[in-house]
């Protein structure tokens, strides 16, 4: 098989642009850890326990963005426990660098929904969404 024929990675639906979307979900990961580990006081103001939901949306995208870029089960298996395991990092990260902010399990637990949530549209017609928005561009 000649260079140019070959895919990117033998996990990666076969997308026209694989470097394009691979490369917006690690920015986004970097940005959830990045924002996750901001000091408190830089951080906005929100009503109490809407940050649970900032948890799950974030981990959901995030979950769902693997769903969209892997055809492989396995894939997504490994990418989920990744982010679980990552959202439990950032907690004990949280709690330990002196940063405002505590370890909360609650966040922990909301980001491992999240993550639930966002592997659960493996199994909608969404599935493909990225594919097909790729092959139209």
């Amino acid at each position: 098989m000649s260079a140019s024929k070959r895919r990117f990675g033998r996990s990666l639906k076969p997308f026209r642009q694989p470097w394009l979307w691979a490369g917006l979900w690690v920015l986004v990961i970097a940005a959830v850890v990045s924002g996750s580990l901001v000091p408190a006081h830089d951080l906005p103001k929100v009503p109490a326990g809407f940050d649970k939901f900032e948890h799950f949306g974030a981990y959901a995208l995030l979950a769902a963005g693997a769903v969209q870029l892997f055809v492989r089960r396995l894939s997504w298996a490994f990418v989920c426990v990744m982010l679980v395991l990552m959202g439990i990092g950032i907690e004990y990260l949280q709690g330990q660098m002196g940063l405002g902010r505590m370890l909360d399990r609650q966040d922990a637990l909301a980001n491992t929904i999240g993550v639930l949530i966002g592997l659960a549209t493996a199994f909608t017609p969404w599935r493909d969404a990225l594919l097909r928005l790729d092959r139209r561009l």
